[in-house]
């Protein structure tokens, strides 16, 4: 056999599993919800379709879920597009720092961002409690709870990343001559901006813009938490619809409908993104800059500080403010009060155990996305270009889809034997597999591919059996890709809200579940236990981030 046909057999054996788990939970589960759109009564029906169309209520969804993610974008690319500048051409105390605390709100879960702007900009957040024992306790100074523009402010803290990182990286690869070259000319500044840079720039900013715009349209706990009853997208109408309402016909055709746009959007996205060449969460070197000189650069330097400590420090800060006081003072009873179960109801799971299923499904996550991440990764290895692009495009397939819409197709398919696991314990940890082992896929992919032939081929010469060549070749040269892999599938795991929602029983709830019903129940007591449990999960979110960028550097 050649070696050629020999290599394609094995990487079909190899990438069968994979295959067969994005059948059974992602392909059917799409398909179950495709036939309750399309066949709910036996036959072929479009009669929920028309219902859908028939009501101003669904419009009015449409539109805000367009419009506000729209928004969304044109304020955070108006917003990082001077930060990105800055990095980019001056030299300042605190560069590298400034990249990395620009990331972290990017690796937050939706809930926690949620909390943290309600902490910060909140009727009862931090700024307003500051102005009230300024102003001796009476009015508000800020009143943005259940607005557009506290949706808004929380796209932007949780999307700031995209744009800098994207066009940073993008304009570090530009050079700057042909701009030095329009200045010799004459052309001023804001010339040589609009004419040169800014076309030089399009490919980056249309690609950031759109990846900004799709994680807005598809956001969920933000729109769900920080919008209340008063906005609606379509993400989160699929939940209410689902949930409380269990219509679940109108569910599957609002979820047909997201489902068309997210593949489209995402299709532009690839599209755009091959010319950026700049990937979100790759590491980009730029020039060590230009010191500021003359008020008018130091001015913009010190804004930019400002903004980063307005926007992203001060919201992840009142939430941990807010986590160790109350009413009576500074207390660390909010943290305490998590470890304790003082109501004895059976419908009541204590918070240290949302802790400790959070730790159990984030485990057995990164076991099972591990081990189908790796197996593709192996199994991609093996074909040729064409083979290979196929296989990678469609097990990424589960990254362009909504979390909302993967835990609705579970809930829906997986009830009847020999898949009926809609009360398993397993359900949550195979959901989340199934959001997180696209990343291990391109984590350990790159590092599989920069192991020369050479080694391999030498070791067999030598009478090395594929075993042994895997253990002794493979494994070590990939060991930090698999680390990193690891990493990103338990923070994954301990923040995933939107598919966990609809998965987790209410016996088994995992830290965002828990941090929603908190933050649903009235009363300063489950307030504080969902700041306190916020914080827990930013120290766990970003202690992994830390871990990859530091593998990230060593490599």
């Amino acid at each position: 056999m050649k070696k050629g046909r020999y290599n394609t057999l094995a990487g079909l054996v190899i990438i069968a599993f994979p295959l067969l788990f994005l059948s059974l939970f992602y392909i059917f589960p799409l398909m179950s919800i495709f036939k309750l759109s399309f066949f709910s009564d036996g036959g072929f029906n479009v009669d929920i379709f028309k219902k859908l169309f028939s009501k101003n209520y669904y419009y009015r969804v449409f539109y805000f879920t367009f419009f506000q993610a729209l928004l969304s974008t044109f304020v955070t690319v108006a917003a990082a597009l001077p930060g990105a500048y800055i990095y980019t051409h001056y030299s300042f105390p605190g560069k590298k720092l400034l990249k990395t605390v620009t990331t972290i709100p990017f690796v937050l879960p939706t809930v926690v961002v949620a909390a943290a702007f309600q902490a910060f900009l909140g009727k009862k957040g931090v700024i307003n409690q500051v102005y009230a024992s300024f102003s001796g306790g009476s009015g508000v100074l800020i009143h943005l709870d259940q607005t557009l523009w506290l949706i808004i402010l929380a796209h932007l803290f949780f999307n700031y990343t995209i744009v800098f990182r994207i066009v940073s990286g993008f304009w570090a690869q530009l050079g700057n001559k042909t701009a030095e070259a329009a200045k010799m000319l004459g052309a001023s500044g804001f010339k040589i901006f609009i004419k040169i840079t800014l076309p030089l720039l399009k490919p980056a900013l249309y690609a950031s813009s759109l990846l900004v715009f799709i994680f807005c349209f598809s956001s969920f706990g933000v729109i769900l938490i920080l919008g209340g009853p008063k906005f609606s997208t379509v993400e989160t109408e699929i939940y209410k619809q689902a949930v409380y309402l269990f219509n679940l016909p109108m569910a599957s055709v609002l979820s047909i409908i997201q489902i068309f746009f997210t593949f489209l959007f995402m299709w532009l996205y690839s599209s755009i993104q091959k010319k950026a060449c700049v990937e979100l969460m790759g590491d980009f070197s730029v020039n060590p800059g230009k010191k500021a000189v003359g008020w008018f650069e130091k001015t913009a330097l010190i804004l930019n500080y400002g903004f980063v400590l307005l926007f992203i420090i001060l919201p992840i800060a009142s939430l941990f403010i807010k986590s160790v006081f109350s009413a009576q003072g500074f207390t660390f009873s909010n943290y305490t009060g998590l470890f304790e179960n003082k109501l004895d109801s059976i419908f009541f799971v204590s918070p240290n155990k949302a802790i400790l299923f959070s730790f159990i499904f984030g485990l057995l996550t990164i076991i099972f996305a591990l081990f189908i991440g790796v197996l593709a990764s192996f199994g991609i290895e093996h074909f040729k270009n064409r083979l290979s692009v196929f296989f990678d495009s469609i097990l990424m397939l589960p990254l362009t889809t909504s979390a909302v819409t993967l835990g609705f197709g579970f809930i829906i398919a997986l009830d009847t034997p020999p898949l009926n696991l809609r009360n398993s314990f397993l359900l949550v940890p195979l959901a989340h597999t199934l959001v997180a082992y696209p990343f291990v896929l391109r984590s350990v992919l790159p590092a599989l591919r920069s192991i020369p032939n050479s080694l391999r081929e030498a070791a067999m010469v030598l009478g090395a059996k594929p075993g042994q060549v895997f253990f002794n070749i493979d494994l070590p040269m990939i060991k930090s890709a698999l680390i990193t892999a690891a990493v990103f599938a338990f923070t994954i795991s301990m923040g995933e809200f939107g598919a966990t929602s609809f998965t987790a029983r209410p016996q088994i709830p995992t830290m965002p579940v828990a941090i929603y019903r908190y933050l649903g129940q009235p009363g300063a007591v489950n307030y504080g236990h969902a700041m306190a449990m916020s914080s827990l999960l930013i120290l766990v979110t970003v202690s992994g981030f830390l871990i990859i960028e530091k593998l990230g550097k060593d490599k």
